[in-house]
């Protein structure tokens, strides 16, 4: 399951989710997230924040740099890479209050549309719940 949050990490959208276990891009790509958000940040010039799962997804999108095999970052690379993962880390705050108000969104282990049912159910309840609807 994809989520989408706002920069002080609120929950804003939540993807169906998949069967089974796959990789973030896959999943981005299945459900149009990829070509959205590249085609965002070239019209916006906008950039999507996000971690090295989506590494080589495309030009709108901005994540840490890799350290070279046998080699170090430089000051400015460590520098942007604090930043990245700083803002990235309140982001992940939408994940963490979907999974832990909702129980039932932890260690789930029922048909992919039923969980996509209680995630999208769970998205608006928190945001009710909180006051903070679009």
């Amino acid at each position: 399951m994809q989520v989408i949050s706002t920069p002080d990490g609120w929950p804003i959208w939540v993807s169906p989710v998949r069967p089974g276990r796959e990789h973030d891009t896959t999943c981005a790509r299945h459900h149009g997230l990829i070509d959205a958000l590249n085609r965002i940040a070239a019209e916006l010039d906008m950039p999507t924040l996000v971690d090295l799962g989506y590494e080589n997804a495309g030009d709108g999108f901005r994540h840490p740099h890799k350290k070279p095999a046998g080699g170090k970052l430089t000051e400015a690379q460590q520098t942007y890479n604090k930043v990245i993962r700083g803002i990235h880390g309140v982001c992940e705050r939408a994940n963490s209050l979907l999974k832990t108000t909702f129980k039932a969104l932890r260690r789930v282990s029922l048909d992919p549309s039923r969980i996509t049912k209680i995630a999208a159910a769970a998205l608006v309840l928190l945001q009710l719940e909180y006051d903070r609807t679009i």
